[in-house]
């Protein structure tokens, strides 16, 4: 009986970890598109693709190990692999940016920016 309930439990964890795995995956996925700079891309992408990589990771090393028995090194070594070299290369990317010289989208620049992106779907068609 307590068997059932445990397995019943990490099921649960599991496909709560590849769920919202996924869930920050499309929204990194919806926040490089919508995103108006650079910077704001940049947090989008690195701060939810670590979390929804490292989310379904870990939720498919969970699952091997309660399905198959196996604890998969390769796995492990992925989501270190990819907590330590996401924030440092989001670090390196936003560095360059700003000694490029490009500057955050302001609030009031907001406005122009819009305009700019109307304008352009205008020629585009």
């Amino acid at each position: 009986m307590i068997e059932n309930l445990i397995e019943i439990m990490l099921n649960i964890l599991i496909a709560f970890l590849l769920l919202s795995g996924t869930f920050f995956l499309v929204s990194s996925s919806i926040g490089v598109i919508r995103f108006s700079d650079v910077y704001a891309r940049l947090h989008a992408t690195t701060k939810a693709a670590t979390l929804g990589i490292s989310g379904l990771l870990i939720g498919v090393c969970l699952f091997m190990h309660v399905e198959h028995k196996t604890l998969s090194g390769q796995l492990l070594l992925a989501i270190v692999f990819v907590l330590l070299t996401a924030p440092v290369a989001a670090h390196m990317i936003s560095k360059a940016a700003h000694q490029a010289g490009i500057k955050p989208v302001a609030k009031d620049k907001k406005v122009k920016f819009n305009k700019t992106i109307q304008k352009q779907k205008q020629y585009q068609k």
